[in-house]
Order: C-alpha cells, then structure tokens, then sequence
C-alpha cells in the first residue's frame, strides 16, 4: 500500500476531565476510503476536528506525507489539503452554487471587485468533473436536490485542493437516487487519489465504499480492518462491546513512512 497521507498517532484531546479522544491513531493513503465507525460519543467527530484543525490536540502526533505537523486552526488544515463535508454541508441555502462554491474565498479582479466570470467559468469546470449534468448552478442550492447539494460542498473542497476529505455521514436523509449519485461521487474522488475518511452509522455505505474501517469506543480506536476480512456482525460486535473479530487480521500497526501492515 502506498505511504499514508495522513497519520493520526496516539492522540488525545480532554474538556475538562472528560477525556473525548485517548491514544487514537489512525491513517488514511492517496484513493482510500477509511470508514470511521463508532455509537455517539466514541469519539469519531472529536477526532475529526482535530485533523480538521477546530481542535488544538493534548498529546499524540499528526503526519501529514510523513511530515509532523501542528493545525492550530482550520485555516491550516487546509493549507494543507485537509477539507471536511459537514453533515449539513455548510451551504448558504439563499446563494446559488457558484456563490456557495467561493464563498469566503471569492476570487477578485485586479482592480478588488469580485470576479462573476472567472468564478462562473472554474465552477462549471468543477462541476462538470463530478456531475456533467448538474447545470441549474445559479439558482439558490435550496431549492437543489440533496445530492446535488452533495456535488456543490465536495467541489468546494475539490477547487481548492482537498487531498484528504472527511465525509460526515454524506447519504443522511437521501433517497435512494440521490445515493447511488453520492456513491458515485466518493468512487470518483477516489479514482483521482483523494483519501477519503467517511464518518458513517450506514452499514451498507460502510461495505459499499470503504477499503477499510477503523472503529472507535469510548474514545479510543480499537481496530482497523480490511474491510473485506469482515462482516456486518463483526463490525457491530465492535461498535457495541469493543470486541475484536476472532481469526481477522488487524492493519492497525503502522510501519516506518507511515505504511499500514
């Protein structure tokens, strides 16, 4: 497998006494989909804010192609090609597709003022990468389908370099339509080497894209596997009680430059 665009080791991050996120370690490579798994409150989204930069971490290490970096803010986790997919997308419902795609980071003409064309021109070249039939890109995104809405918040992050992207739970109220477009999307970023990290409660999502997944309890991870060395059971036997599948191999340990046995 190639090296690891990511490397989360031994990470921890505490409110107060309450300990979110302990000795977590996990990694994700160029055209992966890592699945995180986990009930509410394992510790999947804390986490998650850390590698996005929302959480400064207590302790434990962050890798970035091998390189030991510190995110103090979101700004710098993606300066370094690190985007996140909300569960709610973080679209402005009001503005239209190409507004929504810039927004906050408009592109301007030499003289300041905003730059419509430019931003139209390179939206449409975006989205056609995605969804060649998403054309209704200037109306506003709230009267888009949810899929489409989808198409919109992955090629915000795709137009500025996204190399690894974390998903939270993308198929959540879709109807089967819309999934399929979704699953395609996942399935094209990682036909173009973006590691994807996908925050999901959906078992058949989870088996439908994911190479691997790591699970989370209490605040730790305590396993990642091949996705195909398991099965539904395995996995919720995981989730619920913190036991480990008999007879399957892990792919936890991390080998020098950030490979994964």
């Amino acid at each position: 497998m190639s090296a690891a665009l990511v490397v989360m080791k031994d990470v921890c991050k505490a409110f107060g006494g309450v300990h979110a996120v302990e000795n977590a370690s996990l990694a994700v490579h160029p055209g992966e989909v890592l699945a995180l798994l986990g009930h509410n409150g394992a510790g999947k989204s804390t986490l998650m804010k850390v590698l996005a930069g929302a959480f400064a971490h207590d302790a434990g290490e962050i890798r970035i192609d091998g390189r030991a970096v510190e995110m103090r803010s979101p700004v710098d986790a993606q300066a370094l090609g690190i985007e996140t997919i909300y569960q709610t997308l973080a679209l402005a419902d009001n503005l239209d597709a190409v507004a929504n795609l810039f927004l906050g980071r408009e592109l301007l003409t030499r003289y300041g003022t905003m730059d419509d064309y430019a931003m139209e021109s390179a939206a449409r070249a975006v989205f056609r990468k995605l969804n060649p039939n998403f054309q209704n890109i200037r109306v506003p995104v709230r009267s888009l389908s949810g899929g489409q809405r989808q198409v919109v918040a992955i090629s915000r992050a795709l137009y500025f370099n996204a190399r690894v992207l974390i998903m939270d739970e993308p198929c959540a109220a879709l109807g089967p339509e819309e999934t399929r477009m979704v699953h395609d999307l996942v399935r094209t970023l990682k036909g173009q080497g973006v590691g994807i990290i996908l925050i999901s409660h959906d078992m058949p999502d989870v088996f439908a894209l994911s190479d691997r997944l790591c699970v989370m309890k209490n605040g730790r991870t305590i396993g990642t596997y091949r996705t195909s060395d398991v099965d539904e059971e395995a996995v919720l036997g995981m989730i619920i009680a913190g036991r480990l599948p008999p007879g399957v191999a892990s792919c936890t340990r991390m080998e020098e430059g950030g490979r994964v046995a």
